[in-house]
C-alpha cells in the first residue's frame, strides 16, 4: 500500500481523495495555491505545501511544483483528481521518471486515448462501436474527403484530434462547404492545440450522452460499474447525471459494457476510466475515453456500493482487482446535480463569501462539497462548489429525494444555480427520462423568449 499521497487538485475532489486515503491509512499532502489556503482538505491533510500564486498556470498546472512537493514531503504517489494535469501524459511520465507513482493509467495509454484518432482506432480494434467516419486523419486529398463524406451521408462533423470540451469541431451540411470547413477546422486546431490533425464523422442529430465506468488493474483484469446518462448539458458542460441511463435495453447496454472491459485489457489500462458514447436509435457510438476519475463518479458508486477512488489507490499500490464482474450488483437509481457558484439565469460566476451553508440530509442523500460557512469562493477556478447526489430504489424515488434535497440546500452570500436544478428535476420531459444532449439548451432558449 502507498504510504503517503500528494493530492494534486483542489475543491470537492481533493476532499474526496483525502477521505479515501484516510480509510486506507494513507497519509496525505495537500498542495494548494495562495488563494486556497483555507480549503477544507488543506486543513485536514497531514501536511500542506503552497505551490504557487492563485493563477492555475503557476500552481495546479505546474508539474514541477507538484513533483517538488512530493519530494520534500517524501510522498510516494500523486493523485491528480480531474481537470488540471489529470490527463496530461507528459506530467504522468515525469511523475514516474521522478520515482513516484502516478495514480492513473500509464503515460502511453493517456496519449493514445487523448488523441481522438488513435483512440478510435484502438476502440475499433477492440470491438467497441464507433461513429461511422474517416477511420483516421483527413489528408490533403480532397477527392478522398468528399468520397468519405458522401458514403457516410450528410450532415457530417469535422473534429480536431487533439480537441475537447466542444472546441475544434464543425458541422457540415453539404459537399459545397466540406473542403473549406476542413481547412478552417485545421487552422483553428493548430492555433488552439498545436496540432492540425482532423478527422470526419457522421453527425448524429439528437443523441444522448451515455458513458460507462470501468476499473482495470493493468494485470489482465477489468470490470465495469454500469452506465450513466449525462445528456443534460449546457455548452458541452454536464449539469445533471444519473445512473443507470434510463430507457436503454439491457441486452444493448450489457454488450457495449463488455466491449469496454475487453478494450481495457487489450490496451493495458490501469485505474478508473470512462468510455463516453453518443446513443441514438438503439446504437452506441464511442466518442472518447476519460483516463481519470469523473466528476459524476458518485452515481456509479451509489448503485454498486464500490468506492471508485479507493479502488484507484489500491490499483496504484500494485494490487489486483479484488472484485470480479460477478461481484458487481446493480441496485436502485442515483442522480447528481452539479451546484455551481453562478447566477442561475445568466450563468455568470459568483465568487465571494459564503455567509451560511447548510447541506441537505435524509435517507438516500449524499453531498460532496468543500465549502463551509465563512469560506470565500475564489474567482480563479471552476465554479463547481458542491455535488448533491440522491439514491432510491427506483428513478422516481431518487427524483423526489433530489427535489427535497435541493429545497433544503442553503448557500447564502453568493449566487448558485440551485434554482435551475429545482426547475430541471421537476421538468416533465426530464422526469420521463431519455432527453437528448440538446434538450437543456433548447429549453433555456425557449424560456428567454
Amino acid at each position: 500500500m502507498l504510504n503517503k499521497v500528494v493530492i494534486a487538485n483542489r475543491g470537492e475532489i481533493a476532499l474526496r481523495i483525502l477521505r479515501a486515503c484516510r480509510e486506507l491509512g494513507i497519509k496525505t499532502v495537500a498542495v494548494h495555491s495562495t488563494a486556497d489556503a483555507d480549503l477544507m482538505h488543506v486543513r485536514l491533510a497531514d501536511e500542506a505545501v503552497c505551490i504557487g500564486p492563485a493563477p492555475s498556470t503557476q500552481s495546479y498546472l505546474s508539474g514541477h511544483a507538484i513533483i517538488s512537493a512530493a519530494e520534500v514531503t517524501n510522498a510516494e504517489g500523486i493523485h491528480p483528481g480531474y481537470g488540471f494535469l489529470a490527463e496530461n501524459a507528459d506530467f504522468a511520465e515525469q511523475v514516474e521518471k521522478s520515482g513516484f507513482t502516478f495514480i492513473g493509467p500509464s503515460a502511453d495509454v493517456i496519449r493514445i486515448m487523448g488523441d481522438k484518432v488513435a483512440a478510435i482506432e484502438a476502440m475499433q480494434k477492440a470491438g467497441v462501436p464507433t461513429v461511422p467516419g474517416s477511420n483516421g486523419p483527413l489528408t490533403e486529398d480532397t477527392s478522398r474527403s468528399l468520397k468519405i463524406a458522401s458514403e457516410i451521408g450528410y450532415p457530417v462533423i469535422i473534429k480536431a484530434a487533439a480537441g475537447g470540451g466542444g472546441r475544434g469541431m464543425r458541422v457540415v451540411e453539404s459537399d459545397t462547404d466540406l473542403i473549406s470547413s476542413i481547412a478552417l477546422t485545421q487552422a483553428e486546431a493548430k492555433a488552439a492545440f498545436g496540432d492540425d490533425t482532423v478527422y470526419l464523422e457522421k453527425f448524429l442529430g439528437n443523441p444522448r450522452h451515455v458513458e460507462i465506468q470501468v476499473l482495470a488493474d493493468g494485470q489482465g483484469q477489468a470490470i465495469h460499474l454500469g452506465d450513466r446518462d449525462c445528456s443534460l448539458q449546457r455548452r458541452h458542460q454536464k449539469v445533471i447525471e444519473e445512473a443507470p441511463a434510463p430507457l436503454i435495453p439491457d441486452d444493448i447496454r450489457a454488450e457495449v459494457a463488455k466491449a469496454c472491459t475487453q478494450a481495457c485489457i487489450e490496451i493495458g489500462y490501469s485505474g478508473a476510466g470512462t468510455f463516453e458514447f453518443l446513443y441514438e436509435d438503439g446504437g452506441f457510438f464511442f466518442i472518447e475515453m476519460n483516463t481519470r476519475v469523473q466528476v459524476e463518479h458518485p452515481v456509479s458508486e451509489m448503485i454498486t456500493g464500490v468506492d471508485i477512488v479507493k479502488e484507484q489507490l489500491l490499483i496504484a499500490s500494485g494490487n489486483k482487482l479484488s472484485l470480479t464482474q460477478d461481484d458487481i450488483q446493480f441496485t436502485g437509481h442515483a442522480i447528481e446535480c452539479r451546484i455551481n457558484a453562478e447566477d442561475p439565469d445568466s450563468f455568470m460566476p459568483s465568487p465571494g463569501l459564503i455567509k451560511h451553508f447548510h447541506a441537505p440530509g435524509g435517507n438516500g442523500v449524499r453531498v460532496d462539497s468543500h465549502i463551509y460557512s465563512g469560506y470565500s469562493v475564489p474567482p480563479h477556478y471552476d465554479s463547481l462548489i458542491a455535488k448533491v447526489i440522491t439514491y432510491g430504489p427506483d428513478r422516481d424515488t431518487a427524483l423526489i429525494r433530489m427535489s427535497n434535497a435541493l429545497d433544503e440546500l442553503v448557500i447564502d452570500g453568493i449566487k448558485s444555480n440551485t434554482a435551475l436544478h429545482q426547475r430541471l428535476v421537476r421538468d416533465t420531459e426530464f422526469r420521463c427520462g431519455g432527453v437528448n444532449i440538446h434538450y437543456l439548451e433548447h429549453k433555456l432558449a425557449a424560456e428567454e423568449k
